[in-house]
């Protein structure tokens, strides 16, 4: 199936940008006429016809409209350290948005190995990762943000934060235990940390602001693979 995305509709009809029309038009070859599907980033997919094929700026008309297509029933906000090694930050980004997440929030922590991240880069592969995976919403990408700062703001009603707390005797659950009865459309941010893990003092904070320590099984994860595990464990107790 096809998908491409409107930067713009004003109800009756939808309009590509120059790259979406280039694709829609020069690579795929849809005339004037062709039925097309295309999604808004907010939670519509609309069945259309084509109607101005210019492959700068093609429009279609909206035939047909199916709301929360593609759609999960919770809001997720993965606050994620960017590892290192950007490709596998990168990677993260396009496995959280094939299953299903609502905001990316770059974290810099005390220990993060990169203190400078570039947001646009990610939100190239969450509008890609998005019409490849069949949804409508697009996911934010936040601009970077200090762990102390994301953690004294974050108004989520379940909130959780994924760190060993080794030297310390803090019990922690797994992500579905945290999630037991939680009603559909629950806002939830998790917070992974860098390589180095969050330091002691950020690990203390996130508690002090109702952040329930959790884990994501016995093995040692790298920081994507926590965050891509966290997503799926979300993702799979309210997709039953």
């Amino acid at each position: 199936m096809e998908i491409f995305y409107a930067w713009q509709t004003d109800g009756n009809t939808v309009y590509l940008d120059e790259g979406e029309s280039i694709h829609c038009v020069r690579v795929l070859r849809h005339r004037s006429g062709d039925e097309i599907s295309v999604v808004d980033g907010v939670g519509n997919m609309y069945r259309c016809r084509l109607d101005d094929d210019s492959p700068k700026a093609a429009s279609a008309a909206i035939l047909e409209t199916f709301h929360g297509w593609g759609s999960h029933p919770y809001h997720l906000d993965m606050a994620v350290c960017p590892t290192k090694n950007n490709d596998r930050f990168e990677w993260f980004v396009e496995k959280a948005t094939e299953l299903g997440v609502d905001v990316i929030s770059p974290l810099i922590g005390e220990r993060s190995e990169r203190k400078v991240f570039k947001s646009e880069r990610s939100r190239k592969i969450v509008l890609s990762a998005m019409k490849q995976s069949l949804k409508s919403s697009l996911p934010g990408v936040s601009d970077p943000v200090g762990v102390k700062e994301f953690i004294t703001g974050c108004t989520a009603g379940i909130k959780m934060i994924c760190y060993c707390f080794e030297d310390q005797d803090i019990p922690r659950k797994s992500v579905t235990e945290v999630l037991a009865g939680a009603p559909e459309g629950c806002s939830i941010a998790v917070m992974i940390g860098p390589e180095g893990d969050f330091s002691p003092q950020e690990a203390e904070l996130a508690l002090a602001h109702g952040f329930i320590p959790v884990h994501l099984g016995p093995s040692r994860l790298r920081t994507e693979t926590a965050a891509v595990t966290a997503v799926a464990a979300v993702y799979l107790h309210f997709m039953k």
